[in-house]
């Protein structure tokens, strides 16, 4: 199946501050210039790359979801060799190995997803949440297609609501194990928990769930 066009964004070098309200910490990150999508992976793009749709709410636009951090991973993968470029991932093995020096699509780290989402801003959104994102009080209950709501400042649609976003980082290996960080809210969330700052995590194999999916990024090189 041919995978159908789309556009990465080019983001600038520069720091973030991260915070854990579980930890009580605070840490900087400085993040090198990366490519982005700016929009969510679309279950048109998935089913081209992956060969099937997952998503329990079913439309080529909608954004793909109810896929695990292990099958997003799996896609960065095939998307990479359709494109005949280094695969980011290595998934013989039980850890799953990532090779930050491969030119491959990836997950995007959760400092390059926040840092992306406030788009050179300190604020928790980038713009009056309904005009932004899909959330509880306006999705009717469920996914929208991605793009409808109005985009941050660097050209990122989607990046509060519709769907969570697993990016690539453990979040706590010594508390729980591989769990693995997701960003953004989704179209079931109360207004309080859509935020650039929110951080939750999960299981990357069994979890799956009808809010969340997932975007890639990618090194400049």
């Amino acid at each position: 199946m041919i995978v159908p066009q789309f556009e990465m964004v080019t983001i600038p070098n520069g720091t973030i501050t991260l915070n854990d309200d579980r930890l009580k910490q605070r840490w900087e990150v400085n993040v090198d210039q990366f490519l982005i999508s700016p929009q969510l992976v679309t279950q048109e793009l998935y089913l081209a790359v992956a060969g099937k749709i997952p998503s329990e709410f079913q439309g080529e636009l909608l954004p793909v979801e109810s896929v695990s951090w292990l099958d997003a991973v799996s896609f960065c993968n095939n998307l990479s060799k359709q494109f005949k470029i280094e695969s980011c991932y290595d998934l013989t093995s039980e850890l799953i190995g990532f090779d930050a020096s491969k030119n491959g699509y990836r997950l995007p780290t959760e400092a390059e997803w926040e840092y992306a989402c406030k788009a050179g801003t300190n604020e928790p959104r980038y713009g009056e949440l309904n005009e932004v994102a899909w959330f509880k009080s306006n999705s009717c209950g469920s996914t929208h297609p991605v793009g409808t709501k109005r985009p941050n400042s660097w050209g990122l649609y989607d990046m509060l609501g519709n769907v969570w976003e697993w990016c690539s980082d453990i979040y706590d290996e010594t508390v729980y194990g591989s769990y693995r960080i997701i960003r953004g809210g989704g179209w079931n969330d109360l207004e309080r928990g859509v935020l650039a700052t929110n951080r939750r995590r999960s299981h990357p194999t069994a979890f799956k769930i009808d809010d969340l999916g997932f975007r890639v990024a990618k090194n400049l090189s």
